[in-house]
């Protein structure tokens, strides 16, 4: 009988410390819902795509203890060249903040939070700015991944011609926790361009 006590004790144990478990840190996007493309509202304007350029709104919750800034990455690991495409890069977010509202990658917006910074993305050297998916025609899906990372500093005192990929290193040696969305957009192939003929 004290052995089934004991170990209906250990049980109950082993619950009270699951249930006292921190909470994973999660990203999520109302703009962004799992199993769907990436809308065109979210996507370049150029090289022959027609979207705004606006940035998805996004929300994270549970950072962890310790958190003392956030950064946020957008990164396409399909984009030629073979090293990836930098679409958007924010670093120095205050850790009182949990969200960005759509459109805040747009230079000047309200939504961007005071004291945040915004590195340049690849290719659209020199404004800092979210750059939105605009992959070649007929290339597969290609996969948006989205990052927030929980940092131990405040500030990442980066100099501002520090490339998306400077900003993400420096980013990687500074994370307590990070936390992902992956979502997928693509363009299908369009027939020739029509020519004049004489």
């Amino acid at each position: 009988m004290k052995r089934a006590n004991a170990l209906c004790l250990s049980v109950l144990g082993l619950g009270s410390a699951a249930w006292g478990a921190q909470p994973s840190f999660t990203l999520s996007s109302p703009d962004l819902p799992p199993g769907k493309p990436i809308a065109e509202q979210f996507t370049a304007n150029a090289f022959g795509c027609h979207g705004p350029n606006q940035s998805p709104a996004l929300k994270w919750t549970n950072a962890p203890a310790g958190t003392k800034s956030f950064a946020l990455t957008m990164f396409d690991p399909y984009r030629p060249p073979a090293s990836g495409w930098w679409h958007w890069v924010v670093y120095d977010i205050p850790a009182t903040i949990s969200q960005l509202p759509r459109g805040a990658g747009t230079p000047g917006d309200s939504g961007m939070p005071q004291g945040a910074q915004q590195g340049t993305p690849d290719g659209d050297a020199p404004e800092a700015h979210y750059y939105g998916p605009c992959p070649d025609e007929g290339d597969p899906p290609h996969h948006y991944t989205i990052t927030v990372y929980a940092l131990s500093v405040e500030h990442l005192n980066l100099p501002a011609t520090s490339t998306a990929a400077n900003i993400d290193y420096e980013i990687s040696t500074k994370t307590l926790a990070k936390a992902t969305v992956v979502r997928l957009f693509s363009r299908p192939k369009q027939g020739p361009e029509p020519t004049d003929r004489e």
